[in-house]
């Protein structure tokens, strides 16, 4: 079913119910947690945010990263993914 043919069908519905109040707001209500945001999981707080960074700066001291000094190692490193 297309956009244009789901939309004409969701108006010939609310066209039958759109005298009863009580069924419109039940539709209403409906939509409203149909369209509520949802969280997304790639937001964080400052803090966490920032306990990343402390992390990985930690591991950049222990040694735990990629050094690429030249050209043609970030290539090769990028080649052997």
């Amino acid at each position: 079913m297309s956009t244009i043919e789901l939309k004409a069908q969701i108006d010939e519905s609310l066209k039958l119910i759109e005298e009863d109040e009580t069924q419109l707001q039940r539709v209403a209500k409906y939509l409203k947690r149909l369209t509520k945001k949802k969280a997304d999981p790639t937001l964080m707080t400052k803090e966490e945010f920032f306990a990343q960074v402390d992390e990985a700066l930690a591991e950049i001291e222990r040694g735990e990263c990629v050094t690429l000094n030249t050209p043609a190692e970030l290539h090769n490193f990028l080649n052997s993914l």
